[in-house]
């Protein structure tokens, strides 16, 4: 019998069908990729496979089997007993999955005694072995830190030595390294590998990531619009996938090699000359939180320009300093020291369309704010021009009444461009603008962004952990690590021969779309970390 089966399954919100006929199967120790764009029905399929949507109002028909207990007609009693001790779930924010009162090692050591008769000692003993396990340093003295003390890679290893307590068959983990930078990213990846090989638990993987997939899948099944649309070995369908809807998503993925498909750069032709106006320049500056033993540098002796019409990327993990860089270029904080000189109007597009936008107003609303700053008080004049910025970044005027909740995650980040755009700006700042989009999504935002440069001028200053993306939208890129540059140049320099064994280390951990070259940086890394 298969570790999980799964025939004609339907997933109904309302009017709308998430999952429609879906059915696959996963063996024993088997690793599927459920891959898709956002709205695809993946994550509605996976959270299916543990009866999650009962009592949510949706309606699930089809046949479900996970390790034997089949989870339609299961009792919540027998749905208890499958949740963490046959089956366990990574959600993609361990932040909101993680109580923030309670040290980590108690929430772990919970769930074990849920499953499992034991004191509570020998609880909080097997809560130290998983976190020791999935690489948390000083486990025993980690277990009794609270969330916000945990990076967000180590919050994600917390969630995976969370599901790992109790020895689970199957492992589903749902958007696991979204928003972690890529080395993090590689190690849980990594780590992921290490489990299913050591354990020989089953792994089912849901991810808009392709390249995540090449990495850590035996076989993937491709979703679009809650069906199927191809599954088979993972370097088949990513190597030679038969439907063109795969083929359309393959064709998406930004790379670190190879030409520039999309971005601003390889739509509007050559980089701007040295000789363009400079509307930004930092000399020298830091920036210093804390005090005493407790100051940290989040940026060191930072020097750089940004010239009217180029594309200033700015790669780094989390920490390096790259988003507070990002702020202290539009003024949101100011240097501590150093000198930083602006010549142009600035404004910023952030990583999080539904933080930055309130969710009571609606989105017209939201992009007017600027031009009412501005001094402008006719209302007719305001919402024709908030009517002409929605139709320039995609959306059209019907968008001026609509709320935040009612558009996508790509449609909001356009609502976010849009208002950026109001304050008819020089140089526009994004900061991890596409981080948390698929990869289709992020292809037309960045189009957008490229369009807009053209039509307007404009400069731009990309920050991202995302390697390959930055290669797509950028003329020149600066590598940040610990609040210092360490590498600059143009993308062919930086991208096609780095100096430094940081960005080439940055460079080794994007995922390779072909399985084989995946395996082999995998055992690389492996290496690397050994000596």
């Amino acid at each position: 019998m298969s570790l999980v089966e799964v025939s004609g399954l339907t997933v109904t919100f309302g009017d709308v069908r998430a999952v429609d006929g879906l059915s696959f199967s996963l063996e024993a120790g088997g690793a599927l990729g459920v891959v898709g764009e956002s709205g695809s029905g993946k994550s509605a399929s996976a959270y299916a496979l543990l009866g999650l949507h009962r009592g949510t109002g949706a309606k699930v028909t089809g046949s479900v089997r996970v390790a034997g207990v089949d989870v339609t007609a299961a009792s919540d009693a027998e749905l208890r007993g499958l949740r963490g001790a046959g089956a366990a779930m990574v959600f993609q924010d361990p932040l909101s999955s993680l109580d923030p009162y309670y040290a980590v090692g108690d929430q772990i050591a919970e769930v074990y005694r849920v499953h499992n008769k034991t004191s509570r000692r020998a609880a909080r003993a097997r809560a130290v072995e998983v976190l020791d396990r999935v690489g948390i340093p000083g486990a025993a003295r980690r277990s009794r830190s609270r969330p916000h003390e945990f990076s967000g890679g180590m919050r994600q290893r917390a969630l995976i030595a969370m599901a790992l307590a109790c020895e689970p068959r199957l492992l589903i983990a749902d958007e696991p390294t979204t928003a972690l930078d890529v080395t993090v990213q590689a190690q849980i990846l990594d780590l992921l590998h290490e489990l299913r090989r050591e354990t020989g638990m089953g792994l089912l993987l849901v991810t808009h990531d392709v390249g995540v997939a090449a990495e850590s899948v035996d076989e993937v099944l491709v979703m679009r619009a809650g069906r199927e649309v191809e599954r088979g070995p993972v370097g088949q369908v990513l190597v030679a996938p038969r439907a063109p809807y795969t083929r359309e998503l393959l064709a998406a993925v930004p790379r670190v090699t190879g030409p520039r498909t999309t971005g601003p750069r390889a739509a509007s032709g050559p980089r701007p000359a040295d000789g363009a106006r400079v509307l930004v320049e930092a000399d020298g500056v830091r920036q210093v939180f804390g005090r005493g033993k407790g100051v940290l540098a989040a940026v060191d002796g930072v020097s750089l320009t940004v010239r009217r019409g180029e594309t200033l990327g700015i790669v780094g993990e989390s920490g390096s300093g790259k988003t507070t860089l990002g702020r202290m270029l539009v003024g949101l904080l100011e240097p501590t020291s150093g000198r930083l000189t602006r010549d142009a109007r600035v404004q910023m597009v952030f990583q999080d369309p539904v933080s930055s936008l309130n969710p009571r107003r609606s989105v017209g609303e939201s992009v007017a704010d600027p031009l009412r700053a501005a001094g402008q008080r006719d209302e007719k004049a305001i919402r024709a021009r908030v009517a002409e910025l929605l139709t320039r970044v995609g959306l059209g005027p019907e968008g001026y009444d609509r709320y935040p909740h009612e558009f996508s995650g790509g449609q909001r980040q356009r609502v976010g461009i849009a208002r950026a755009l109001a304050a008819e700006p020089e140089l526009i700042v994004c900061d991890e603008a596409v981080s948390a989009l698929d990869v289709t999504t992020q292809a037309q935002v960045t189009a957008l962004l490229a369009r807009l440069q053209r039509e307007l001028g404009l400069a731009l200053v990309f920050i991202a952990h995302d390697l390959a993306v930055v290669r797509q939208v950028s003329d020149r890129v600066v590598v940040m690590r610990q609040g210092r540059i360490v590498e600059q140049g143009t993308v062919d320099e930086v991208y096609g021969d780095p100096k430094e064994p940081y960005t080439r280390q940055l460079l080794a951990a994007v995922p390779a779309l072909d399985p084989a070259l995946a395996a082999v940086r995998r055992a690389a890394r492996k290496e690397l970390a050994a000596v």
